[in-house]
């Protein structure tokens, strides 16, 4: 389970009774008092803890440097990656490239969580441009028996096998013809990776293991083709009309969109779906947008309404708006209003993988909260000491 997707209650509950679960090195609040401040020292220490202790009694330390398939399969969609160490030079340099801000909290305690342990116990999701050459490789390597291969309890298949030789050398070798890699999910964990490098170099000065060969000086991540991946829309919810009734406040979103009565989930990029007393209306907006980002769902939501009509300006910050990954249905989102819990819900036509590498090509910034990627890497399955 990664450990960002759940919050502190919940990896109480789903570790309960399972000594090996690792969101007791992930989470390792979960077993301190429930009032301890899951940033103090003492957290970092028990992670240290228990890492040291699984590492011991369960894990596998490869005695060399190797390269793994991890595949995700979600129903019958599935999709392979290349388990592997990339550089942190290639981050900086932005030929791994980014398109989300990051907040520095949540860099300090993955930073702080990857120095405790010196490991990387989570992987970046990365996407590249599909290429033959390497689809072939991943293709013959996966013939072979698997070194993990279990369903999780949300159903999805994690299958792992290690890229022995000639096999491994092959794909290193045509990875090297990727000329630029997306992050898709991570982008924390890769900045945390960043920032512990800087630390680890300060804590090794002197006694030669800061060099280029250090292993801090890389981040585990898992790269995916863009063909295989699934981007899901991160749905929005609001708790107010900000005064307005409902029929009011449908009136002016009257007035910025052609607004027809409409199903749970658009169908067409284009088009946003609005829950709002019980009924689903489908809109489509009536000003053009001049660029990629701009003329995004989610842009386009935020620019001519949650803005203009609510007042909501940052959706990181303002309380009266949440999230619903798309993976949870548009169920959800009628559970939430109709329970009194939201005012209105909007389902979103999901971002293409192509806008999302278009927007990090031209150094763009997408908008917040504007992508889920489903089916998630688990911690603890490939993990980096450094």
């Amino acid at each position: 389970m990664p450990y960002d997707v759940v919050s502190t209650d919940e990896a109480r509950m789903l570790a309960e009774g399972n000594p090996l679960s690792f969101l007791r090195v992930s989470r390792a609040e979960i077993e301190l008092a429930p009032d301890t401040d899951p940033h103090s020292p003492a957290v970092y220490q028990r992670a240290a803890e228990n890492f040291a202790s699984l590492r011991r009694s369960s894990f596998v330390l490869e005695e060399t440097p190797s390269i793994y398939l991890y595949r995700l399969q979600m129903g019958g969609r599935r999709q392979t990656g290349l388990g592997a160490c990339f550089d942190l030079d290639d981050y900086d340099r932005n030929v791994i490239k980014k398109h989300e801000r990051t907040r520095h909290d949540k860099e300090d305690d993955r930073t702080r969580h990857m120095v405790s342990l010196r490991a990387q116990t989570g992987p970046v999701f990365l996407v590249y441009r599909a290429q033959d050459a390497i689809t072939d490789l991943v293709e013959e390597a996966t013939t072979k028996e698997p070194l993990v291969d279990f369903q999780s309890a949300d159903s999805v298949r994690h299958t792992v096998w290690r890229a022995d030789e000639p096999a491994g050398d092959a794909l290193i070798a045509a990875s090297r013809q990727i000329p630029t890699l997306y992050i898709a999910d991570g982008h924390h964990r890769a900045a945390s990776a960043a920032r512990a490098r800087i630390e680890l170099e300060k804590q090794t000065l002197g006694d030669g293991e800061a060099g280029a060969e250090a292993e801090f000086r890389r981040f585990l991540a898992v790269a995916f083709p863009d063909t295989e991946v699934q981007i899901l829309p991160y749905n929005r919810v609001i708790s107010d009309l900000a005064g307005r009734s409902a029929a009011g406040f449908l009136d002016e979103v009257g007035q910025r969109f052609e607004v027809v009565p409409g199903t749970p989930v658009p169908r067409n990029r284009g088009e946003i779906a609005m829950y709002l007393e019980g009924r689903w209306h489908l809109l489509r907006g009536r000003r053009r947008a001049s660029d990629v980002i701009s003329s995004l769902d989610v842009s386009v939501l935020q620019d001519q309404l949650l803005e203009p009509l609510l007042g909501i300006r940052d959706v990181r910050s303002d309380s009266r708006i949440d999230f619903v990954g798309g993976v949870r249905g548009a169920e959800e989102l009628e559970r939430l209003v109709d329970s009194g819990r939201a005012a209105a819900a909007f389902s979103l036509f999901p971002v293409s993988m192509e806008d999302l590498m278009k927007v990090s090509d031209a150094g763009g910034i997408m908008p917040p909260k504007s992508t889920w990627f489903e089916p998630k890497l688990r911690d603890g399955l490939l993990i980096h000491v450094i």
